[in-house]
């Protein structure tokens, strides 16, 4: 995907995190750390269903890609740790406060970098949904929160 800026509005908390000089993140992509070094979705390896992949993605989650990172560049990228974000989907309803994850390729082999989909629980969700998708809708606005920054999407009480 090329650079997207998917911002749209509210405070983004920005941290700054190394990226490793062979790794590409583009902006917008979801990302996630490990190592210390940010990655986008789709370097997290294959755990073999989608829900497994979406929860180890859940557990590193630091945010969005607000500046690229081409390859052979090591130089920090800031990331947005929440704010309200505007991503594609495949063809979904939803309401507000709906939970949101990374989406997975059709193969089922990787994450995608930033495509989001519904989820069940908020051990897979990077967000909540900020505005209903009804009818059916390509394109979701989510409020993300950073499970490394802050604590992740939280259960509703």
């Amino acid at each position: 995907m090329a650079n997207t800026m998917r911002w749209r509005y509210g405070d983004t908390n920005p941290v700054m995190l190394p990226v490793a000089d062979s790794t590409v993140i583009e902006i917008g992509d979801l990302v996630y750390q490990a190592g210390g070094s940010a990655r986008p979705a789709s370097m997290l390896a294959d755990l073999g269903t989608e829900a497994a992949n979406q929860e180890a993605f859940h557990d590193g989650f630091v945010g969005v890609a607000m500046q690229a990172s081409p390859d052979g560049s090591a130089d920090p990228i800031r990331v947005a740790t929440s704010g309200v974000f505007e991503f594609d989907c495949l063809s979904m309803t939803a309401d507000v406060g709906d939970l949101i994850g990374v989406d997975e390729d059709g193969g089922g082999t990787e994450l995608l970098n930033q495509v989001v989909a519904k989820v069940a629980t908020a051990n897979l969700a990077v967000g909540r949904c900020a505005k209903r998708i009804n009818p059916a809708g390509t394109k979701a606005l989510v409020e993300i929160v950073s499970t490394v920054m802050r604590g992740g999407p939280q259960v509703m009480a």
